[in-house]
């Protein structure tokens, strides 16, 4: 049985847009799969039973406490330790759950992967990853989009070797391609950081390296599935799409490729490199969002990455 931790209370909108996007997946999740909500269990009950949905079909485990988006992240963390996040860590840290997935406090969530799940021995630093919509109907990883907006050539590389597993395991890409996002595609291009990355990247064995990347080629789907770089630059490109996302609602440009554009498909960012599989949703998740957040992170269970990680850093 495969165990999806949600938490119930975290998010613009939760706890009703999370149960109503938990409505929408149970549907859709394997058989032998059961989802797990964090939260108040009266209201929880109260809102299954407005959606006309048995309150048997969930695990709902009882929380007291909720951690809000203005809280101190680290301080919090431990002051509510009966909140939906903390309990739900708890749960995943003891193995009674298999994944866990938030939209709530990102802060606290990141709290929860260092302190509890904890990164994986032999990797640097974790990364978050966005998944983007290519014209060519498939997709393109980014990693880093936001954790760490510094990276030595070191943290990069490992990145690509990250990146290279998450995309055959979730992705399912036989043999990704992955690139390093430059300024230019010839290797002279770009500052120290990745000049220097390019040579660790070069002729790895680790991965099937294709060189560098400049940013307009990145949703075409010709060059690269994974494209490393760092945090900074990462989340600056995420926070573009999602721009142009907005400005075309707005023309009313309409049409498949646009529509995917929407973070509500996406539904959860995973946290790389850390014990467990844990993924982050937008604050302002719908009960799409939360729908697609929890398919997300059933896929990234049955990938078993942590456990790829652990044996390719061991």
């Amino acid at each position: 049985m495969t165990r999806i931790g949600i938490d119930a209370m975290g998010g613009d909108y939760a706890p009703q847009a999370v149960v109503s996007g938990a409505v929408l997946a149970a549907g859709l999740i394997a058989p032998q799969s059961k989802i797990v909500l964090f939260g108040d269990r009266p209201s929880i009950e109260e809102l299954l039973a407005k959606e006309n949905f048995r309150a048997d079909a969930f695990d709902i485990v009882h929380t007291t406490q909720v951690i809000e988006m203005g809280d101190n992240p680290a301080l919090t963390f431990r002051q509510k330790p009966d909140s939906s996040i903390a309990v739900g860590f708890r749960h995943l840290t003891e193995g009674r759950i298999d994944g866990f997935a938030s939209a709530g406090s990102t802060g606290a969530m990141m709290v929860g992967c260092m302190y509890t799940v904890k990164q994986i021995e032999g990797i640097i630093r974790p990364a978050i990853s966005s998944v983007i919509p290519t014209i060519d109907g498939g997709s393109v990883m980014l990693l880093d989009v936001g954790l760490n907006v510094d990276c030595k050539p070191e943290v990069l590389y490992q990145y690509a070797v990250i990146g290279n597993l998450y995309a055959q395991g979730v992705l399912g890409k036989k043999e990704p391609r992955i690139a390093l996002l430059n300024i230019g595609e010839e290797k002279e291009k770009g500052n120290l950081q990745t000049k220097a990355a390019y040579e660790l990247m070069d002729g790895s064995a680790d991965f099937r390296f294709v060189g560098n990347i400049e940013a307009k080629h990145i949703f075409s789907g010709r060059i690269a599935d994974v494209v490393v770089c760092d945090g900074f630059v990462g989340n600056t490109i995420i926070k573009q799409v999602e721009g142009v996302y907005n400005m075309a609602l707005e023309q009313g440009l309409r049409n498949t490729y646009f529509n995917q554009l929407n973070y509500e498909t996406v539904g959860g960012t995973p946290v790389l490199g850390i014990n467990a599989p844990v993924l982050i949703g937008h604050g302002c998740s719908s009960a799409e969002a939360i729908k697609n957040m929890v398919l997300q992170t059933e896929k990234t269970i049955h990938a078993q990455l942590d456990t790829k990680l652990r044996e390719r850093f061991s």
